[in-house]
């Protein structure tokens, strides 16, 4: 086993130890909820969370890219100024989004709440959890945190999410058992979970870059290509965002809330089953940008063959369970109301596996500055997307969006794949 893939697997075991207990924890606080709130109100709670989500999307950038991209190597070379004021310059960023954020969540919920699926009552804890979501800031700590190699630390903080939910469901259940209610519990998990995350930083001793006076020209000039990098992560999360919250919304659109709400725990079922995708990604991120900077292409291939193996097993394990299991584990959570979400789940799962499959190919593309190919290329599949959605959810209902999912997932996979060849292939033609 090579040193990146040692350093890979040890990043992935403290995001699955913290993962781990994520989802069996994520299942216990899905259970209340959904057994407190009945499909519909579960489903106009899920669409409160989407549209939330799909805004915190919007307008967030993955800073924590951005400085594992260009803080590693100041790091490594001992330039703490330039180091300091990248770090400065991706909390601004992070304060600057979380704040148009904040406007346009209020002026969405008061002017399309309706269409949105937020009831008037709903509307207060709406604005809410939107501002609690928005002003938890924990990229830019994330960032330094995978920086310097410390998983264990970010997947100590991560765990603080499914803890406070699983407590805060309990409470709501006996204090307030409404959608109000479990709103308040999410957002207290965003807050404690962004706490957790900088009481770490500061335990690092990683405080010191935040101090002192930074431009962001003299950031842009000291590396070239950061803004771009950044609107490209930024536009690619915005994307990415199209196959996990936007067809929730559109079920919820066009079918009614209590459609989504079976929708919403098949797709959260089948995210959490599928979730090793984000942190194989995750994982390997910090360690193709290193290989690169000492190796350029020369041990990327390996790396990569190697992961796409444990990625594939592991899909197919993973969707075996799904296709046995799926349905008795949706009445298990929610009720047999929750049964005909079954065969959303089968697509919702592949889709999944899928984009398991090919989880190292965004990463490497990112790390090798191709951040503007994969938006193009998930621009294009979210085309797709909704053409396809549009064209079966008259005669498909929720299955419709459901496949549309799937054809999301196939063409970014096969495009990301295609884009990694060649990517590949030039390097080496350029090596010889």
């Amino acid at each position: 086993m090579t040193t990146g893939t040692r350093a890979i697997a040890r990043n992935l075991s403290w995001m699955l130890a913290s993962r781990g207990v994520m989802a069996v924890l994520s299942l216990a606080y899905l259970a209340i909820v959904t057994r407190t709130l009945g499909v519909s109100d579960f489903g106009r709670f899920a669409l409160i969370i989407g549209a939330s989500q799909a805004l915190t999307a919007l307008v967030s950038f993955q800073t924590w890219q951005i400085i594992v991209q260009y803080g590693t190597r100041a790091a490594e070379t001992g330039n703490q100024q330039r180091l300091a004021r990248l770090v400065r310059a991706c909390l601004l960023l992070d304060a600057g989004s979380a704040f148009i954020g904040i406007l346009l969540a209020a002026i969405a919920i008061y002017q399309w709440g309706d269409a949105l699926g937020v009831r008037p009552v709903h509307a207060r804890a709406t604005l809410l959890f939107s501002i609690a979501q928005l002003l938890s800031i924990r990229s830019t700590p994330l960032g330094i945190l995978r920086m310097r190699d410390r998983f264990s630390l970010a997947a100590i903080a991560d765990s603080m999410t499914p803890i406070v939910r699983l407590v805060g469901a309990a409470l709501a259940v006996f204090v307030k058992p409404t959608v109000s209610g479990f709103l308040v519990a999410w957002g207290a998990a965003e807050i404690l979970t962004a706490a957790a995350y900088w009481y770490f930083l500061g335990k690092t001793g990683d405080f010191a870059l935040l101090r002192g006076k930074t431009s962001l020209k003299s950031v842009i000039r000291d590396h070239p290509g950061l803004l771009r990098f950044a609107l490209s992560t930024n536009a690619n999360l915005t994307l990415g965002l199209t196959s996990k919250q936007v067809p929730l919304l559109m079920v919820g659109g066009a079918v009614g809330s209590a459609s989504a709400g079976a929708f919403r725990l098949a797709l959260q079922l089948a995210q959490a089953l599928t979730k090793f995708s984000q942190l194989v990604a995750r994982a390997a991120f910090p360690e193709i940008v290193r290989a690169l900077g000492t190796d350029g292409m020369h041990r990327i291939g390996g790396l990569l063959g190697r992961s796409l193996l444990m990625t594939g097993t592991i899909a197919v394990l993973v969707f075996v369970v799904v296709v046995f299991a799926g349905k008795s584990a949706l009445v298990l959570l929610g009720g047999p109301e929750f049964a005909r979400a079954y065969p959303s789940l089968v697509c919702l799962a592949a889709a999944g596996c899928i984009d398991l499959l090919t989880a190292g190919f965004e990463p490497l593309l990112t790390a090798a500055q191709r951040a503007g190919l994969t938006f193009v290329i998930r621009l294009l599949a979210a085309v797709m997307l909704f053409v396809t959605a549009f064209l079966l959810v008259g005669s498909m209902g929720v299955l419709g969006i459901s496949l549309a999912v799937l054809v999301n997932a196939v063409m970014v996979a096969a495009l990301l794949g295609i884009a990694t060849i060649h990517l590949l292939r030039t390097s080496k033609k350029l090596a010889e």
